[in-house]
């Protein structure tokens, strides 16, 4: 009983993917922190609780994800496991059921907007405290479910990058300000462009299984040597609105606290180009560099702002 009980436990944790949580939490700190540097303002319940709503808001998108991306994510891990695709796997080793992740799916997203309703009317965090959120929820949804499925019309990975890089950060100033600082829109572009990078190299390993089941994503409508061509632009401009943020009043050191996720970035493009994406195994290696990179991006920003 009591090891049935923890391969349960343990397999909410992995349908969960609770360390792919951090994608989101880094940018959510570092709106909250942007708000603190350029208004002195910080309340701490408003940020406990909004990142208790994204958590939420990131549990039903990867829930919703276990669940409609059942047949994909079988034959992914049928023809090789991996960290970063086929999803967790959980479902189809039966230690879940599958509807388990739509119920909890709904239920994380019904409880996000409670706590949305509570920061907007009674913290006061401003009109548009609602909006945001259920501009991250409808996306984080319906990125998977059906009939949307936003990820096969070949905009998921966009929206995706909008709703990691952009929403993320100005929600987390907005909350705590009821206002969007100017300099917000463009500190999102390069961690939204890294967060694009990191869908498009865990497509990957999913090829096959998308290919057999007509997954429309954008490795799936480009190719493989179109997709790195576009991995690699993204991870130049990535690279170069790092830099020019500099210009318009980040601190300077964001450019050295960025020098090794740089220096990582250079060594994927340089992987890919020479075709070692095409080794499942030392393609596993990349996703992990390439997870970095888009958490160093907002790391970099976050210690020149403390620092």
């Amino acid at each position: 009983m009591v090891n049935s009980w923890k391969k349960v436990l343990g397999g909410w944790f992995s349908l969960s993917r609770l360390p792919f949580h951090t994608v989101g939490i880094m940018p959510f700190v570092l709106g909250t922190i942007l708000a603190w540097k350029f208004t002195s303002s910080f309340d701490a319940p408003v940020f406990m609780l909004g990142i208790s709503a994204l958590i939420l808001i990131m549990l039903s998108t990867y829930h919703a994800g276990e669940y409609s991306d059942i047949r994909e994510d079988e034959i992914s891990r049928r023809l090789h496991d991996s960290k970063f695709a086929g999803g967790s796997g959980i479902i189809q080793q039966g230690i879940l059921p599958r509807r388990a992740a739509l119920w909890t799916s709904i239920i994380s997203l019904l409880l996000a907007g409670c706590i949305g309703i509570i920061l907007q009317f009674y913290f006061k965090t401003g009109p548009f405290t609602l909006p945001l959120g259920a501009l991250g929820a409808f996306a984080g949804l319906f990125y998977s479910l059906r009939p949307v499925r936003l990820v096969e019309r070949g905009w998921g990975e966009l929206l995706i990058g909008f709703c990691y890089g952009w929403l993320t950060i100005a929600s987390a100033y907005y909350i705590q300000t009821a206002t969007i600082h100017p300099l917000v829109h463009w500190l999102a572009i390069p961690v939204g462009l890294s967060i694009i990078n990191v869908i498009l190299l865990n497509e990957f390993p999913d090829a096959e299984a998308d290919k057999k089941t007509g997954k429309r994503n954008l490795l799936y409508r480009l190719g493989k040597k179109a997709t790195t061509a576009l991995y690699t632009l993204l991870a130049l401009l990535t690279s170069l609105t790092m830099l020019y943020s500099v210009k318009l009043g980040v601190p300077l050191a964001v450019s050295y606290f960025y020098l090794p996720f740089f220096l990582i970035s250079l060594f994927i493009i340089l992987m890919l180009l020479r075709g070692k994406h095409e080794e499942q195994k030392f393609l596993e290696v990349l996703c992990g560099l390439n997870i970095a990179v888009n958490l160093g991006t907002s790391l970099s920003f976050l210690l020149a702002y403390i620092i």
